[in-house]
C-alpha cells in the first residue's frame, strides 16, 4: 500500500508537481509574512510627515523665544519620520492627495503661550496633530506614539525655559535675603542686650527671692534645732544622772568581784598542792605495785616446785598463809585509791590466796590437787598484777599532766584578780567624770531654751521678708522671659535670612541644570528574553499559519482516502496515507526552518527544540485535517477554515489573551495552535524548557487522538466498503 502510493504521486505528474508547490506553502506564508513586518520601525524615516510652523514668537523679560523653529529644526535632525516643513495649503493638500501620513501643526501663538506661566490664567502650548487615518490606520497609530515624544521634546525645552528664569530669580532673591539678614542682625544685637539685661536682673531677684527663702527655712530649722536642742539636752542630763547611779553600782560589783577572785586564786593554790600529794601517792603505789608484780611471779614461780616438794609443804603454808595477811593488810590501804576494776580483780585475787591458804592447812591429804590450784591461781594473781601495773602507769601520767597545768591555772587566777582591781578602781574615776558631765548638761539645757525663744521672732521675719521677694521675682521672670523670646525671635530671624542668603548663593544654575529641571526622569529598560523586532515577535504565530495552511493545501492535491490499490485490511491503508503526509510534513518543516533560520536571520534560543517543535506542529496540523477531510470530505476543509479562523483570533500570537472579547477565549484552551505558538515562543525566545515540554505534551495528545480517529475511520471504512465487494464476488 505504501509504495502503491508513492508509485501513483510519481507516475501522476500533476499530482507530483502540485504536491511539490503545495510544499512551498508554509514557506511562502511564514517567510513572506515575517519579511514584510520583520522590522516595520526602520523604515519610519520615510514615512512622509508635514510640518507646518505658523508661529510668530514672543519676548519674555526681554528674551527672544521662538520655540515653533527650534522645534522644527529639532524634529528635522531626530529623523524619526520623513518630517517637510511646507505651507498649511500644501500640507492639506498632500494630505488629501495621499502625499502625507499626517500633519503636524505649529499655532502663531505657539511661543507667546510659552510667557503666561505666571499669569493668573496660564495658557498652554497647543500642537495640532491632523492624521488621514483612513490611508493608514496603523500609520496614524504609530504617529500618535510618535507625537507623545514630540510634547515631551517641547515639554522638556519649555521647562528648561522656565528653570532658567526661575534660577535668575533665586540669584535676585538671594541678594535681597543678604541685604535683610545684615538689618536682622543690627536688631538680633539690640535684642540680645536687654535680653541680657533682664536676665541679669531676674538673676538678681532670684537670688534674692531665693536667699530670703533660705534664710527663712533655715530660721524654722534654727528654731526647731533650737527646741529639740534644749529637749535633747535634758534628756542627756537625765541620762547622765542614770549613768552615775549605774557607774556606783558597777564600781561596787567590780570590787566583790576582786575579793571572790584573790579567794579563787587561794583555792587554786590549794588545789594544786593536793594535786601534788595525789600524784606523789601514785609514784608510791606504783613501786608498791612492781613489788606485788614481783612476788605474784614468784609465787607462780614456786607453786610449780610444790608439787615435788610435798615434803616442805606444811611448814612453808604457814609462812605463806602469813604473808597472804601481811599483803592483804597492804593492799587494803591501797584499794581505796585504785580503780573500781583494778581493786576489784586485786580483791579477787587476795580472796584465792587466802581461801588456798586454808586448804593447805585443811586437808594435806589433797596437796597434789592443792598444789596445782596454787598453780593456778598464781598464775592468774601474776596476770591481775601486770594488769594493776599497767592501770596504774596511766593514772600517773594523768597526774603528772594535771600538776604541769596547775602553773598555769595559778597564773591565770593571778591575773583575774588584777583585773578585777584595775577594773574597780577605773569604775571610781567613771563615776567622778558622769558628776561633771551632770552639771554640765543642765547648764547647756538652760543656754538651749533661751536660743530657741529667740529664734522664733527671727522666723516670723524672715518668712515676711520671703514672701515680698518671691512676688518681686515673679514679675522680673515674666519680663526676662519676654525679653528673651524677643532676643529668640532676632536670632532665629537673621539665621535664616543668612540661610536663605547662604542657600540662594549656592545655585549655580547651567544648561545641564536648566535640561534636568526640564526632563528630570529618564527610563532604563531591562528586558527579560529579549525580542529584537516585530519579526521575532510574530515568528510563532506566522510560522504555525503558515504549516497550517500548507496542511490545509495538501488534501487539495492528494487524495486522502482513496487509496492507490485495493488494500487488504483498515490498518495498512491508514499507514499508506500517513507516510505520505510524514514526508510532506518533514519537507514542509525543514524548507520552513531553513528560509527563517538563514534567510531571514530568526534568533532562537535553542535550535533542536526550535526545529523540533516546527516538526511536531505540522504533524499535528497534517493530522487534524486528515481527520477532518478524511471523515466530513469537502465540508471537512470548511470545518479546518472555520478552526483556522478560530485559532487566529484566539491563540495569542499578536495581542495578548486578556485583550480578546471574552466568549473567544474560551476557545484558547481548546485549539492546538494555542500551544504551538507557545512552544515556539519557548523555543526562540524564553528557554523555558519545562514549558516547552508541557506543551509538547499537549501536542502529542493532540497527534495520537487525532491518528487515532482517523484510524478507527479508515478501519470502519473498509469494512463497510470492501467486506461487502468481497461477499459479492
Amino acid at each position: 500500500m505504501i509504495k502503491a502510493e508513492w508509485l501513483k504521486i510519481f507516475k501522476t505528474r500533476k499530482m507530483l508537481v502540485s504536491i511539490i508547490a503545495v510544499l512551498f506553502i508554509p514557506v511562502m506564508y511564514a517567510g513572506m509574512f515575517l519579511w514584510a513586518f520583520w522590522d516595520p520601525y526602520e523604515g519610519l524615516p520615510n514615512l512622509p510627515v508635514a510640518v507646518v510652523n505658523e508661529d510668530k514668537g514672543a519676548e519674555m523679560e526681554g528674551v527672544k523665544l521662538d520655540l515653533g523653529n527650534d522645534l522644527v529644526d529639532k524634529l528635522v535632525e531626530s529623523n524619526e519620520f520623513k518630517f517637510i516643513d511646507v505651507s498649511k495649503e500644501e500640507a492639506e493638500k498632500g494630505l488629501h492627495g495621499r502625499d502625507y501620513y499626517m500633519i503636524l501643526e505649529i499655532p502663531t501663538n505657539f511661543s507667546e503661550h510659552a510667557t503666561t506661566l505666571l499669569d493668573d490664567k496660564p495658557s498652554k502650548l497647543v500642537m495640532n496633530y491632523i492624521p488621514n487615518e483612513g490611508m493608514n490606520f496603523l500609520g496614524a497609530q504609530i504617529g500618535e506614539t510618535a507625537m507623545d515624544r514630540v510634547r515631551a521634546e517641547v515639554n522638556s525645552q519649555v521647562s528648561a525655559t522656565y528653570a532658567e528664569k526661575l534660577f535668575d530669580s533665586i540669584t535676585t532673591l538671594g541678594d535681597g535675603f543678604t541685604e535683610a539678614a545684615d538689618g536682622s542682625n543690627k536688631l538680633d544685637e539690640g535684642a540680645k542686650t536687654l535680653a541680657d539685661g533682664t536676665k541679669d536682673l531676674k538673676g538678681y531677684l532670684e537670688q534674692l527671692a531665693s536667699s530670703t527663702v533660705e534664710l527663712s527655712s533655715g530660721a524654722d530649722k534654727i528654731t526647731k534645732g533650737a527646741g529639740d536642742a534644749a529637749k535633747g539636752a535634758n534628756d542627756l542630763t537625765t541620762g547622765l544622772v542614770k549613768l552615775q547611779d549605774g557607774t556606783v553600782q558597777l564600781q561596787n560589783g567590780a570590787q566583790q568581784a576582786a575579793t571572790g577572785a584573790t579567794t579563787l586564786s587561794q583555792g587554786v593554790s590549794q588545789y594544786t598542792q593536793g594535786v601534788a600529794q595525789v600524784q606523789t601517792g601514785l609514784a608510791t603505789i606504783s613501786d608498791k605495785q612492781k613489788q606485788i608484780t614481783a612476788g605474784a611471779t614468784s609465787i607462780a614461780n614456786s607453786a610449780g616446785q610444790l608439787n615435788g616438794a610435798a615434803g616442805q609443804l606444811t611448814a612453808g603454808s604457814a609462812k605463806v598463809a602469813e604473808g597472804i595477811t601481811a599483803l592483804s593488810k597492804q593492799l587494803e590501804g591501797m584499794m581505796g585509791s585504785l580503780p573500781e576494776e583494778q581493786a576489784a580483780v586485786l580483791k579477787q585475787t587476795l580472796n584465792e590466796l587466802q581461801a588456798g591458804s586454808t586448804s593447805v592447812h585443811t586437808g594435806l591429804g589433797a596437796l597434789t590437787a592443792g598444789t596445782k590450784e596454787l598453780q593456778t591461781g598464781a598464775n592468774g594473781l601474776s596476770s591481775g598484777a601486770s594488769q594493776i601495773a599497767a592501770g596504774q602507769s596511766q593514772v600517773l601520767a594523768g597526774a603528772n599532766a594535771l600538776t604541769s597545768k596547775s602553773g598555769a591555772l595559778i597564773e591565770g587566777a593571778k591575773g583575774l584578780q588584777a583585773g578585777n582591781a584595775t577594773l574597780s578602781q577605773k569604775l571610781g574615776e567613771l563615776n567622778a567624770g558622769v558628776k561633771t558631765a551632770v552639771t554640765g548638761s543642765k547648764t547647756l539645757a538652760s543656754g538651749l531654751n533661751e536660743l530657741a525663744s529667740g529664734s522664733t521672732t527671727l522666723n516670723q521675719g524672715t518668712s515676711t521678708l520671703a514672701s515680698k521677694s518671691g512676688e518681686l521675682a515673679e514679675g522680673s521672670k515674666a519680663l526676662a522671659d519676654g525679653s528673651t523670646e524677643l532676643a529668640d525671635g532676632t536670632s532665629t530671624l537673621s539665621s535664616k535670612l543668612g540661610e536663605a542668603s547662604e542657600k540662594a548663593k549656592e545655585v549655580h544654575a547651567s544648561k545641564d541644570t536648566y535640561d534636568m529641571v526640564g526632563s528630570p526622569v529618564e527610563v532604563d529598560k531591562e528586558s527579560v528574553n529579549h525580542v529584537p523586532n516585530y519579526g521575532t515577535g510574530f515568528s510563532p504565530y506566522f510560522i504555525s499559519l503558515g504549516l497550517f495552511v500548507g496542511a490545509l493545501l495538501i488534501s487539495i492535491v492528494f487524495p486522502l482516502v482513496e487509496p492507490a490499490i485495493r488494500p487488504k485490511n483498515g490498518a495498512t491503508w491508514f499507514v499508506s496515507k500517513v507516510s505520505v503526509l510524514a514526508i510532506v510534513g518533514l519537507i514542509q518543516t525543514i524548507l520552513t526552518v531553513v528560509i527563517v533560520k538563514w534567510s531571514l536571520g530568526l534568533e532562537v534560543d535553542n535550535f533542536g527544540y526550535f526545529f523540533l517543535t516546527a516538526l511536531l506542529t505540522s504533524y499535528v496540523f497534517l493530522a487534524l485535517i486528515q481527520m477532518l477531510v478524511s471523515i466530513f470530505g469537502d465540508p471537512g476543509r470548511f470545518m479546518a477554515i472555520v478552526v483556522l479562523i478560530l485559532q487566529l483570533t484566539t491563540s495569542a500570537g499578536t495581542f495578548p489573551l486578556e485583550l480578546i472579547p471574552s466568549p473567544l477565549q474560551v476557545f484558547n484552551k481548546l485549539l492546538p495552535m494555542t500551544y504551538t505558538v507557545s512552544a515556539f515562543k519557548a523555543s526562540i525566545s524564553t528557554g523555558d524548557t519545562s514549558y516547552l515540554m508541557q506543551n509538547y505534551g499537549i501536542l502529542a495528545g493532540f497527534l495520537v487522538a487525532f491518528l487515532a480517529i482517523t484510524f478507527g475511520y479508515f478501519m470502519l471504512l473498509h469494512t463497510k466498503r470492501y467486506s461487502k465487494v468481497a461477499e459479492e464476488n
